[in-house]
């Protein structure tokens, strides 16, 4: 863990461009050639191809990402386990934060930091896996690895259920590592408000309101249309009073592929970052479908 993230508190609480993450992880991996898993998408990459993630950590810290996130977004036990692979929970949580470490060892010449990521998630069927107790139990076993791995901060990534994000926030919490909440919205034809990503039902602000009474350091809008985003960032600003950051989605997935078609241009997706700066928001980067190239022209936009 990094002795002094200052310099990123005070970058997300307005000093400077915004904080620059990497992009989507999992479909860059796939990009690569990487297959992905039946079940838990690209959570054992890091058993069956190390190198391609290490060279991805290493391609989105080249293109000028300040923060690399983990490849542990599909590695909790609520996700592993139902996939086959629960007696390797710890080695594989580790090892893809070990890789990122590499990778940042290799490419940073500033700081970057590194996050581990944790979602509420589950592929299983099995009604052991659908409550927000037994979820929750998962993120703090998953979050302590993390801890124990050396992350310098944990983004719980894709909350879309209340009581599954609540669970899994304070689960992470009680690490006493630096939370970042990552929620995800999408419109659906028939609503006029936006809902929770998978869910037509779940209201999008009942979940902001919800999670905002947590202290985190920055509220994310990611895996989220860009075409939903601008509404997104209204919800948000409504609840939380803290800085914003948004790192969206572009193209759409069926498991276990995630599918490159309609993927913004990198220059477009500069051009909104400079828009989404002007109306404040602190923390910008790629979710799936995202990549370096994406990164490298936001930076550029920024410089």
């Amino acid at each position: 863990m990094s002795d002094n993230i200052s310099w990123m508190r005070e970058r997300l609480d307005g000093a400077g461009n915004p904080l620059l993450i990497d992009g989507g992880m999992g479909t860059e991996l796939q990009r690569a050639g990487v297959p992905m898993d039946g079940k838990v998408w690209s959570g054992t990459a890091v058993l069956t191809h190390p190198e391609a993630v290490r060279a991805t950590h290493e391609a989105f810290i080249e293109a000028g990402a300040e923060v690399i996130i983990a490849n542990t977004f599909a590695t909790a036990r609520h996700m592993l386990e139902p996939g086959g692979f629960g007696e390797q929970v710890r080695e594989i949580n580790l090892g893809a934060v070990e890789l990122a470490q590499q990778a940042r060892a290799n490419a940073a010449t500033g700081p970057v930091e590194l996050a581990g990521s944790i979602c509420e998630w589950s592929p299983s069927d099995s009604p052991r896996w659908h409550s927000a107790q037994a979820v929750g139990e998962s993120a703090r076993e998953q979050a302590e690895l993390l801890a124990e791995a050396g992350v310098d901060l944990i983004a719980l990534e894709m909350c879309e259920r209340i009581d599954y994000s609540v669970a899994c926030a304070e689960a992470v919490l009680e690490t006493g590592l630096p939370l970042w909440l990552g929620l995800s919205a999408k419109s659906f034809e028939g609503r006029r408000d936006l809902s929770a990503f998978d869910y037509p039902e779940l209201d999008f602000a009942d979940l902001v309101e919800r999670l905002a009474r947590f202290p985190a350091m920055v509220m994310n809008i990611m895996h989220t249309p860009i075409a939903d985003i601008d509404a997104a960032q209204q919800v948000v600003r409504r609840y939380w009073p803290g800085p914003i950051g948004v790192y969206p989605e572009s193209g759409h997935f069926t498991m276990p592929d995630w599918h490159f078609v309609d993927i913004i241009a990198p220059d477009e997706l500069a051009t909104l970052a400079l828009a989404w700066r002007e109306r404040g928001i602190r923390l910008t980067g790629g979710c799936c479908g995202l990549g370096p190239d994406h990164i490298a022209a936001m930076r550029q936009a920024f410089a």
